[in-house]
């Protein structure tokens, strides 16, 4: 029912009205030992076009954000709960979100980062198991079990919600910055400051 190289699905067949509206499937980007991991719910348009994890408006603030906490967009692994696009943009359905669990779960077992930071309710929902209130537990670290070990789980807002509500983007700089203080200098993991 579904194949993956490495980290990246390359065949999937698991879900039919997502396999109907793709036009391929979306895997995750960036270094294979990243420190940290960024989990958004799913591709959209301009993801599926280009093939790519947050691309367009809601990436271009991920990217600006990253490099005001220090990173770059290629020092971090950047991935979603589900590799293909629903309808209209739709939220992932909790059977979509299920048979893509596991490509995730390898996804985090191979990278094994020091933090895996949510982009958003669905993914937060998803990887903590319970409800969310995203805006008020932005920021904080929780554990949770994901591929069979125990892991940190820090919530952010997704990148968009700043692009239609400006009071966000506050919430979204200082919980990418908290992100960046996980990063390890001992592991490779390039910081601009040392620059």
């Amino acid at each position: 029912m579904g194949q993956m190289d490495g980290l990246d699905v390359v065949a999937c067949e698991r879900c039919e009205e997502l396999c109907d509206s793709r036009s391929r499937i979306v895997n995750g980007v960036g270094p294979a030992d990243a420190d940290l991991l960024f989990v958004g719910e799913a591709p959209g348009a301009n993801e599926d076009e280009q093939g790519e994890p947050f691309v367009g408006r809601s990436g271009d603030v991920l990217d600006e954000t990253l490099r005001e906490a220090g990173l770059d967009r290629g020092d971090v692994r950047i991935t979603n709960c589900v590799r293909c696009r629903p309808p209209d943009n739709r939220d992932p359905r909790e059977a979509e979100l299920a048979n893509c669990r596991e490509y995730l779960e390898t996804e985090v077992d191979r990278v094994d980062p020091e933090l895996v930071v949510t982009l958003g309710k669905v993914p937060a929902e998803h990887l903590l198991e319970r409800d969310v209130a995203v805006t008020g537990a932005a920021g904080d670290v929780f554990d949770a079990t994901l591929a069979g070990e125990p892991r940190r789980v820090m919530v952010c807002v997704h990148p968009a919600a700043t692009l239609y509500d400006p009071s966000q983007q506050e919430t979204f700089e200082a919980t990418l910055r908290a992100a960046a203080e996980f990063t390890d200098d001992e592991s490779g993991q390039r910081r601009l400051g040392d620059f």
